[in-house]
């Protein structure tokens, strides 16, 4: 599935591809609405309601993945919100095994995440993940989501990788047609992010469930 011998730079997503989405999706969905019906003393399906609202207004923006932004629009300490449910970040499977092979290999491993730079943070003390990166990269740097091609222009113009000998990972479709657009040729989608949910494949990119199936050899 993949020649690893062609491939010199690995791209990899971070929520969903490294990490279990599991745990952002339990913020934006259950943990936010509770917590912001409690500040706000309203009921709980008005709280769901209006931040079901915001996520539909700023989805595939910048501003959507800005903790600074939604902070402002709900009037309360997002950050703070997100560790108060640390103990479910946790990377999915494989992802250490595969990262740690991906190092034997000697291959420039990039993190590159719309993460929000205090979210990236609070994951990767947790995770600490970032020991087998030889990059992180947040999209914030660039004032640009993934989703926009000018993204993709900007990394190249930081990493100067090959697009012909570069791997993305994702779990987002919008992403990864991006990244298509800009010609990455290497292009493959995570069909379970959230460990709660079913699987859902792109059928349009390589799909794979976990790294398991892509694992390299040393």
């Amino acid at each position: 599935m993949v020649s690893w011998q062609n491939i010199d730079t690995v791209l990899l997503d971070m929520d969903g591809t490294l990490l279990d989405l599991h745990y952002d999706n339990y913020f934006w969905l259950t943990h936010l609405p509770r917590r912001y019906a409690d500040h706000h003393k309203v009921a709980l399906e008005q709280a769901q309601q209006t931040i079901q609202q915001k996520v539909q207004q700023y989805a595939g923006t910048l501003q959507w993945y800005c903790l600074d932004h939604w902070s402002n629009l709900v009037d309360m300490d997002i950050p703070a919100l997100k560790r108060e449910i640390t103990h479910k970040i946790k990377p999915r499977p494989y992802t250490e095994q595969f990262l740690q092979r991906l190092q034997q290999l000697k291959k420039n491993v990039v993190l590159i995440t719309n993460a929000h730079p205090a979210g990236l943070k609070i994951k990767l003390d947790v995770t600490r993940i970032d020991q087998w990166l030889n990059t992180v990269i947040s999209s914030h740097e660039f004032r640009t989501p993934k989703e926009d091609g000018a993204f993709w222009q900007h990394l190249q113009h930081r990493e100067a990788f090959d697009k012909r000998r570069s791997l993305f990972i994702d779990d987002n479709i919008e992403v990864l047609r991006s990244a298509r657009d800009y010609g990455m040729e290497h292009l493959i989608c995570i069909t379970k992010p959230d460990s709660q949910k079913a699987e859902k494949p792109s059928d349009e990119f390589v799909d794979i469930c976990h790294f398991d199936t892509i694992m390299p050899d040393v």
